[in-house]
C-alpha cells in the first residue's frame, strides 16, 4: 500500500505506507532533510516523526517558515531543561513557555542558580548539541503519565499532569534520560539547536500565584543563525544602556521606596519633565475642544458596583473603609465622568462632550509584575471621554486618530501599528452591543485607510477598543494609545440626552488616552531618546561654564536672562577645569553648554557646545537665546 501526499508547490509525492515527515523530506532530497524541523499537515504543526495519511496536504518546516522560530525556541527551552537536571539531578522541572524574543524554564532548587551555573548549563546544553540526542515524542494516558512524572520525581508535572481531563491523550518528549511533557512539536535531534545564550535569573511563583512555592526562572534567547543571535545580544546591550531605571538614577529623574512599593517617587528633575508633559497635552486640549476636569481619589462602592468595577475589575482595586462606609480608591476616571455628565441635562445640540482628566489612579499590580516606571501600581493617564450620538462616533473616532498622529510625530514616533482588541470573556452587555461596537471601530480604522490585526479577547469589560503601539529607537514595540467604544457604562448611570425629536436617547461614550499612563510612556520615552530628551523636554536645558573666576559674574548675568526667558539653566562655578565641567554636563545629558572666557565677557557672547554636535563655535547671547527658544517653541526632537 502507498500514500499520496499533496505538496505546497501542488506537486504529489508517493510514499509507503508507514512514512513519516522525515521519509517526506528524505524522498524531496538530502539537502531537505537536513534543513527540516517540522512538518505542516493539514495546517497543523508536527513532528518529522509523524507517520503521513493517505491525501495529507503536507509542507516541510525549514528555517525559511514563520513558524521555525518558535520551534527552535521551544526545542532549546527543553534542551535547558535536560542540561539542569545533567548537571543537578536535586531540581525539579516546572514549565519552560516560548516568549518574545525567547523563552525561560522554571526550576524548584534550593540554593537558586548563579550566573556561574549558568555558564556551566549553558556549557552542558553545547555538549548536547554536538551528541545530537534524539527528541522522541510518545502519547499516555493520564495515570501512565502521572505514574512516570512520580517515578522521576517531578512534582510540578504531576500536578500539571493532575489537572488535564480524564481521557484527554497526554503528550510528552523523551531527549535521552530526560523526560518532559509538551504538546510540541520538536526539532528531530538537539543537533538543529546551535544559536542560543542564557541570559539572567529571576524568582518566579509556581503558577504565578503568590501563594505558590517560588521557583528560579531561567531566561534565555536562541535564533535560527548565530547572526541573528548576535544582533539580538547587541540590541539587548543597548537596551541595558537605556534602561530606565538605570537613567532615572543617573539622571537624578525618580526613584522607589518600599514605603511605597511600585510607586514612584518624581524628584525635582523628574517632576519638569512630567509638569512639561501635561502642560503640553494640555495646550492641545485646549484647540481640541477638550474640557479639563477634576475628580475624587476615593468613591463609595456603591458606584463602582453601577459601572460594573466591583463585579469584573476588583482584584486589581484598592479598598478602604472609612465611617463605616466602604470605598475604593479609582484605577479609572471613567465612572467619575459619568457622575459629572449626569449633574446636567444635555440636548443632541450639545454633543459632543469632551472631559480631559489627569487624576491620579491605583491599581494593584502583584509585586512579581511591576517594573520600574512601565508597571506601577499609582500613575496618571492622560485619559478623556466622549459623550457623544451615535451619528458622531465616526467623526469623533477620525478627529481622535489626527491626535494621536500629531502627538507621536512630536515625539519621533512614526511607525504605529494598530490592533483590534474585542470581547473578553468576562465583559457587561449583550453580544448585540458587543457586535455593535466592534463593528464602530472597525468601520473607523477602515475609512481611515488605517491597517490593523485582530486581539481576540483582549477588549475591556465594558467594550472593545483599538490599541496603538509605537516602535522605539531599538525597534520594540511598545502599547500606548487606546479607543474604546462603550455602550453599557452611560446606559448603567442613566445617561440621556434629548434628541431632535424630543425623546431620550443614551449618549455613546468613547474612551481615549493616547500616552496612556504618563509614568509608563516617561519610562518609554526615556529609553527612546536614551535620557536625552529633546531641548522643550530637558530639566536642564542650558548650563553656564564660566573658565575662570573673572567670568563668574558674566556667567550669573547671563543666567538672569535666560530665567527672564523662561529657560531652565545651571550655574556651574565648581574651581574645575572646564573640560571637567563639559563631561560632567554631558553625562547629565544637558542640551546646550556655553563656555564663558575672557573674550566672550568682553564681547557679549558664547562659545556654544551641543551635547551630540560638538562644539557649535562662538554666538551672539541673542543669537543662541534665539536658537534654543526657536527649539523649544516648535518642540525640536
Amino acid at each position: 500500500m502507498t500514500l499520496t501526499i499533496q505538496l505546497p508547490d501542488a506537486f504529489t509525492r508517493t510514499l509507503p505506507d508507514g512514512a513519516t515527515g522525515a521519509d517526506l523530506a528524505r524522498s524531496i532530497g538530502p539537502r531537505l532533510l537536513e534543513a527540516a524541523l517540522a512538518i505542516r499537515t493539514d495546517a497543523r504543526l508536527q513532528d518529522l516523526a509523524t507517520p503521513l495519511s493517505d491525501g495529507a496536504r503536507v509542507a516541510v518546516v525549514t528555517a525559511k517558515d514563520p513558524e521555525a522560530l518558535d520551534i527552535i525556541r521551544h526545542s532549546t527551552a527543553h534542551l535547558l531543561a535536560q542540561a539542569v537536571r545533567n548537571l543537578f539531578p536535586a531540581a525539579k522541572v516546572g514549565i519552560g513557555p516560548i516568549i518574545e524574543d525567547g523563552f525561560y524554564y522554571d526550576f524548584l532548587v534550593e540554593p537558586f542558580f548563579t550566573p556561574e551555573d549558568l555558564v556551566a548549563i549553558e556549557a552542558e546544553m553545547r555538549r548536547l548539541v554536538q551528541v545530537a540526542v534524539p527528541v522522541v515524542r510518545e502519547e499516555l494516558d493520564r495515570d501512565e503519565a502521572i505514574h512516570r512524572f512520580e517515578a522521576l520525581g517531578e512534582p510540578l508535572k504531576v500536578e500539571l499532569v493532575s489537572a488535564i481531563p480524564e481521557g484527554q491523550v497526554i503528550t510528552g518528549y523523551r531527549q535521552g534520560d530526560f523526560y518532559d511533557l509538551c504538546r510540541g512539536p520538536h526539532v528531530p535531534d538537539t543537533g538543529k539547536l546551535k544559536a542560543f545564550k542564557l541570559l539572567y535569573t529571576a524568582a518566579a511563583y509556581w503558577k504565578g500565584d503568590e501563594k505558590n512555592v517560588q521557583l528560579c526562572r531561567i531566561y534565555g534567547t536562541a535564533f535560527l543563525t548565530q547572526k541573528e543571535l548576535d544582533e539580538h545580544l547587541q540590541r539587548l546591550e543597548e537596551a541595558k544602556a537605556r534602561d530606565h531605571r538605570k537613567l532615572g538614577r543617573e539622571l537624578d529623574l525618580f526613584s522607589f521606596h518600599p514605603e511605597a512599593p511600585a510607586s514612584p517617587f518624581f524628584h525635582p528633575k523628574g517632576t519638569v519633565i512630567y509638569n512639561e508633559l501635561l502642560a503640553y497635552l494640555r495646550s492641545l486640549y485646549a484647540r481640541k475642544g477638550y474640557h479639563e476636569v477634576i475628580t475624587p481619589q476615593a468613591l463609595d462602592v456603591s458606584m463602582w458596583k453601577t459601572s460594573g468595577h466591583y463585579e469584573k475589575y476588583q482584584e486589581n482595586m484598592y479598598f478602604t473603609e472609612v465611617d463605616e462606609r466602604e470605598y475604593a480608591l479609582k484605577p479609572m476616571n471613567c465612572p467619575t465622568h459619568c457622575l459629572i455628565y449626569g449633574t446636567g441635562k444635555h440636548s443632541y445640540r450639545d454633543l459632543p462632550i469632551r472631559y480631559a482628566d489627569f487624576g491620579r489612579i491605583h491599581r494593584y499590580e502583584r509585586s512579581g509584575v511591576t517594573q520600574g516606571l512601565t508597571r506601577v501600581r499609582t500613575f496618571c493617564q492622560d485619559d478623556g471621554h466622549v459623550y457623544c450620538t451615535p451619528d458622531q462616533m465616526t467623526v469623533e473616532m477620525a478627529a481622535f486618530f489626527d491626535f494621536l498622529r500629531e502627538v507621536y510625530r512630536t515625539f519621533g514616533f512614526n511607525d504605529v501599528r494598530v490592533a483590534l482588541s474585542t470581547r473578553p470573556e468576562k465583559r457587561l452587555g449583550s453580544d448585540e452591543v458587543w457586535d455593535e461596537a466592534e463593528s464602530a471601530l472597525a468601520e473607523a480604522l477602515r475609512e481611515a485607510g488605517m491597517e490593523y490585526h485582530i486581539n481576540p479577547g483582549e477588549g475591556a469589560f465594558y467594550g472593545p477598543k483599538i490599541e496603538f503601539q509605537v516602535l522605539d529607537a531599538l525597534k520594540r514595540p511598545w502599547q500606548l494609545g487606546t479607543l474604546q467604544v462603550d455602550y453599557s457604562m452611560p446606559a448603567r448611570f442613566g445617561l440621556t440626552y434629548v434628541k431632535p425629536d424630543g425623546s431620550e436617547g443614551t449618549p455613546v461614550m468613547l474612551h481615549r488616552a493616547i500616552l496612556g499612563s504618563l509614568e509608563r510612556f516617561l519610562g518609554i520615552f526615556i529609553e527612546h531618546c536614551a535620557g536625552a530628551f529633546p531641548v522643550w523636554l530637558a530639566p536642564v536645558q542650558a548650563v553656564f561654564l564660566p573658565i575662570t573666576d573673572r567670568t563668574h559674574d558674566y556667567a550669573r548675568k547671563l543666567q538672569a536672562q535666560a530665567l527672564e526667558l523662561g529657560l531652565r539653566s545651571e550655574l556651574d562655578l565648581r574651581n574645575e577645569k572646564v573640560n571637567a565641567k563639559i563631561r560632567d554636563a554631558q553625562l547629565q545629558k544637558i542640551p546646550y553648554m556655553l563656555v564663558l572666557g575672557d573674550r566672550e565677557a568682553a564681547d557679549g557672547t558664547v562659545s556654544v557646545r551641543h551635547r551630540k554636535d560638538g562644539d557649535l563655535g562662538v554666538q551672539t547671547v541673542d543669537v543662541f537665546f534665539d536658537r534654543i527658544t526657536t527649539e523649544i517653541r516648535q518642540r525640536v526632537l
